[in-house]
């Protein structure tokens, strides 16, 4: 019996993911695999916790809810901002994806969500939460601290 992938190993993994409607929205199968240490808040808790105890050449199919993944969609995270707070030379255009300061100071990515008369609606919240998440994923090699 090999090794169990615990806290702290450093484990290789190819992975695929897809939504409920079986739309695939990352995969690592066209490049390397990814590389993380499991406990470091590298990826998604729902991620690092399917990948402890399997063994290396293990593949598993995991659904992940929204809590573990990018979290429950939130409305407070979406602001309505009125077109003459924005730089006027800017071509705002739903999917766009700009960095503002948030609160803390600190960059953020937003979303435009829509374009109104007199304000530009921008989404804060990450593009995948409130979804939950299915992964098929491979460990492929794995190395103890």
């Amino acid at each position: 019996m090999g090794q169990k992938a615990k806290k702290g190993d450093r484990a290789k993994v190819h992975y695929t993911g897809t939504l409920d409607d079986g739309t695939t929205f990352d995969s690592s199968r066209q490049r390397e695999p990814i590389e993380i240490t499991l406990g470091a808040k590298q990826v998604i808790k729902g991620f690092d916790k399917a990948l402890r105890g399997m063994g290396i050449g293990d593949v598993k199919k995991v659904a992940i809810p929204c809590e573990e993944a990018y979290g429950i969609y939130q409305p407070k995270h979406v602001a309505y901002v009125a077109r003459d707070q924005l730089p006027p030379n800017l071509d705002f255009q739903p999917g766009m994806v700009l960095e503002v300061k948030g609160p803390d100071g600190g960059a953020r990515k937003v979303i435009v969500k829509e374009i109104q008369d007199d304000a530009v609606v921008l989404d804060g919240n990450h593009p995948l939460a409130g979804q939950r998440l299915t992964f098929e994923l491979e460990l492929m090699d794995l190395v103890r601290k």
